[in-house]
């Protein structure tokens, strides 16, 4: 039985979605201290998140739609337009590493979120080197990884991903949105499943899946996958189930 003490726990008050503009959302959020990569791990097969020193995950009223997402593997199975994306990108190279912060990240992450707001009309404001530390890089986590896309030694693309010791979990990932027409967002996920199948790891866990929302639909075009079926408590074991064929 998996038994956690937080350090802090509090329930966000209603507001409107970001991912749903008709629905409202609200999050469990938990500090949880001296947080490894084992309890981690079980806390990412019942459907939480990472951000900053936090751990979340969706506490909506009504609505279900944040379902979490995962990919075993050693069973994927790649569509022809997913090896494509590794074809059109064989000129990129790609550096595992710590996470860190230069001019060069809050440059792209500035141009990506730029591009993001007047092509898909989020709301944003440029991040200073404190927020992005805070957003990525603060607890100093063992487990923490950034995937960096380098390209002509040109930064085209920084996915940060979490390492646990049987599974890995995209985190966020921006990039260069003069690269947007080599699929980076896809080419990202073709990478960092080789990279789990290289280092002996079983799942890929790709965050919340939410149909309605256009900018998460990519994520059920990775098959086979498995869907949690509720969020449960610690100490309840979690079931995942392989998805329905027809969501995606």
């Amino acid at each position: 039985m998996l038994k956690i003490l937080d350090l802090i726990r509090i329930k966000t008050p209603e507001d409107d979605c970001t991912y749903i503009p008709s629905e409202q959302s609200s999050y469990d959020y938990r500090v949880v201290p001296d947080l490894t990569g084992e309890i981690y791990q079980e806390l990412l097969s019942r459907g939480w998140r990472k951000q900053g020193v936090a751990i979340f995950r969706p506490a909506c009223q009504q609505c279900r739609q944040c379902i979490s997402l995962r990919l075993d593997v050693n069973q994927f199975r790649p569509s022809k337009s997913q090896r494509r994306s590794l074809r059109k990108n064989e000129d990129v190279e790609l550096y595992v590493q710590s996470p860190s912060l230069s001019q060069d990240h809050l440059d792209l992450f500035d141009k990506y979120h730029n591009d993001m707001q007047q092509r898909r009309g989020w709301s944003y404001e440029e991040k200073s080197p404190n927020e992005y530390y805070e957003s990525f890089m603060s607890g100093e986590w063992d487990f923490a990884r950034e995937f960096l896309y380098v390209k002509n030694d040109q930064l085209i693309g920084v996915g940060l991903v979490d390492l646990t010791p049987n599974a890995m979990t995209s985190v966020y990932f921006y990039y260069d949105p003069d690269w947007r027409a080599q699929a980076p967002g896809v080419y990202s996920i073709m990478r960092e499943i080789e990279f789990a199948q290289q280092t002996q790891r079983q799942y890929l866990y790709l965050g919340y899946w939410v149909d309605p929302c256009q900018s998460m639909q990519y994520k059920a075009n990775f098959k086979p996958h498995e869907t949690l079926q509720k969020f449960c408590k610690d100490e309840e074991e979690p079931v995942w189930l392989p998805a329905d064929p027809k969501c995606g």
